[in-house]
């Protein structure tokens, strides 16, 4: 551990969030908009569904750790949503399940401390023939995620998270299918940016005490604080 100490922001889910620091990425985003005022930290797993986090959500986020997150940004959703096949194993998770899934987890995270603040990321769209053509993948339907992303939406309304509807964001643009992802499910510098610019926006207009907003958190070792204190 380096002091002084920061407010934490874990960003845990699967590749999108492992990938988020990668070519201009949305985590990479927050950690550069919340430099010298909170730390970021990264529990990424690639391929990952919502049931593989439950197993583990625990072990990540000990209850008697000393330290609690101040804010835990979530996304698992994409990996359930792929399409089911008995012969084929599969990251698929049963829609009640991944919302049962969802809901365990974010009860554990609620229970670290009354201070930490959860932001949930829905599943977002895909790009079909991009990730045939790039990825060979054509088990992960446009339809299912929205499916998925009503249903996360749904438990944050019920378990009063803040939610982000990637689903419906990424969609806004016009041209969102050829300008949003490197291989058909992975955000390029323009998408992550307008999931970034979501996120701060979701922080700002909290209404939460203390505040995580950025203009209200204190800038370490402010020069311009430390010679207006002396002067």
């Amino acid at each position: 551990m380096v002091g002084p100490a920061r407010p934490q922001f874990v960003l845990f889910g699967s590749s999108i969030v492992q990938f988020g620091f990668f070519q201009e990425g949305w985590a990479a985003d927050l950690s550069h908009y919340y430099a010298r005022k909170a730390d970021i930290f990264m529990r990424g797993y690639s391929g990952w569904n919502s049931r593989q986090a439950r197993e583990v959500v625990e072990q990540v986020f000990p209850k008697d750790d000393a330290v609690k997150p101040s804010l835990v940004i979530v996304y698992f959703g994409g990996n359930d949503s792929v399409l089911y096949d008995p012969d084929v194993p599969s990251s698929h998770v049963p829609l009640d399940d991944y919302v049962q899934n969802m809901r365990i987890i974010a009860t554990h995270l609620q229970s670290l401390s009354e201070t930490t603040r959860l932001i949930f990321l829905t599943a977002p769209p895909v790009n079909e023939e991009q990730m045939k053509e790039v990825l060979g993948i054509e088990n992960r339907k446009n339809e299912q995620c929205g499916i998925y992303s009503d249903a996360c939406l749904t438990l944050c309304k019920e378990m009063n998270i803040k939610a982000i509807d990637l689903f419906t964001l990424i969609q806004r643009r016009p041209d969102w299918l050829t300008t949003s992802f490197l291989d058909g499910i992975h955000f390029t510098a323009a998408a992550s940016e307008t999931v970034a610019s979501e996120i701060r926006l979701a922080i700002f207009q909290a209404d939460w005490t203390p505040s995580l907003r950025w203009d209200l958190l204190p800038t370490e070792f402010d020069v311009t604080v430390a010679a207006s204190a002396v002067g």
